[in-house]
């Protein structure tokens, strides 16, 4: 049987990735540090996936097994010599931390096999695997990197699903939205994975996304915080903050619009489809879940700064990003350890400052002066 490695065994991982994995006739190894989960993996050998509908259809992912990075190393490094693909969904800062056994494992593989392996970061993050394929390299010696040619390809993606926190954390099912995409950036022919789209050139997909469906949560995310709202569905019951959201997507569409040539109004559509899925009341996702880890949402390449900044660079309105900008500073929730960090900094130093460490905007910058504004309006 095909094999595929899968770094994150959350609800990401099984519910998205190793999902189409399985339905397309791999066998999964999910590697993670959760023991519970690795144990589950490794006893039920099968899971459910289930859509946020009103029917729930419900679909069984088989051929799925586990590891723990920390305590069975060399087992990882078995499966990466076997695999057809090792994936990733662990977020962007994890990737450092598992690169240097996954050196070890292509180090053993290139040895061994002329087999390709096809290594895919799906991240929220502008050339994730790029990022994973640098800190790989810094763990590997010369030869094995001239090895490397033509046996070990790195592929960047966009990936795009909405995976709510769960209701039961000792269940390994995964409630999902029924939309997905996943899309790779390759002129090469490659296995056929059920639900992957290749393209020759992402930046306009990831952007699109990135610019869209992240943004766009986030704006929620933090406006619903502000105005008490529990879930994004019910932030969204709210037409002021839905005039808000439309209103800074513009912004965004019309930087992606001028950037990549896509057309006006189908962009349009494509808004207002994804504002229509964060109405999804199935999937109950909480304001504090959307909204956490608000330090690294507000860094210089993330889903508010940088349209924020592509979009004075091209002499298009910002008005509305300063906002939600504003608006993530603004969230203090006690639970969420960078919010909490972030509140500290910004007591401390002052918003200004706060925005040139975080975000990397001069502090007398145009952009600063406008969040700045919007911070103390809305606070």
């Amino acid at each position: 049987m095909k094999q595929a490695v899968h770094f994150g065994a959350g609800n990401i991982g099984r519910g998205f990735i190793g999902a189409l994995f399985s339905n397309s006739g791999y066998h999964v190894t999910f590697v993670d540090i959760a023991d519970q989960i690795i144990n589950q993996l490794n006893e039920q050998k099968s899971y459910q996936v289930i859509l946020a509908t009103d029917q729930q259809e419900t679909t069984t992912i088989n051929h799925v097994s586990g590891l723990n990075n920390m305590t069975q190393e060399q087992e990882v490094i078995e499966v990466i010599t076997n695999a057809t693909y090792l994936t990733t969904a662990i977020g962007p800062n994890i990737l450092p931390r598992i690169a240097p056994l996954i050196a070890r494992g292509i180090l053993e593989r290139v040895y061994q096999t002329d087999e390709p392996l096809y290594v895919i970061a799906c991240e929220n993050q502008i050339g994730a695997t790029n990022i994973l394929k640098e800190h790989i390299f810094d763990n590997l010696d010369e030869d094995t990197k001239e090895r490397l040619a033509g046996k070990v390809f790195f592929f960047n993606s966009a990936v795009d699903r909405i995976v709510p926190i769960q209701k039961n954390n000792t269940s390994l099912d995964v409630l999902v939205e029924p939309y997905y995409e996943w899309v790779v950036e390759t002129e090469a022919v490659i296995p056929h994975v059920e639900g992957m789209t290749t393209v020759k050139e992402l930046a306009p997909f990831i952007e699109r996304k990135l610019f869209t469906v992240n943004t766009g949560h986030a704006v929620i995310a933090y406006l619903g915080y502000l105005n008490g709202k529990s879930t994004i569905d019910k932030t969204l019951a709210d037409e002021a903050i839905v005039n808000q959201v439309e209103a800074t997507l513009k912004e965004t569409g019309d930087y992606l619009v001028k950037q990549y040539g896509l057309d006006k109004e189908e962009h349009g559509k494509y808004i207002q489809k994804i504002i229509d899925r964060f109405k999804n009341s199935h999937l109950n996702d909480g304001v504090t879940r959307v909204g956490r880890a608000p330090i690294r949402k507000l860094g210089p390449e993330d889903r508010l700064v940088r349209p924020a900044t592509e979009a004075q660079k091209a002499g298009l309105p910002y008005t509305n990003l300063a906002k939600a900008i504003a608006a993530a500073l603004l969230f203090d929730y006690q639970e969420d350890e960078e919010a909490v960090k972030l509140q500290t900094m910004i007591k401390e130093s002052g918003i200004a400052k706060v925005l040139s460490e975080v975000s990397n905007l001069p502090e007398e910058s145009e952009i600063t002066q406008e969040i700045m504004k919007q911070y103390d309006a809305l606070k």
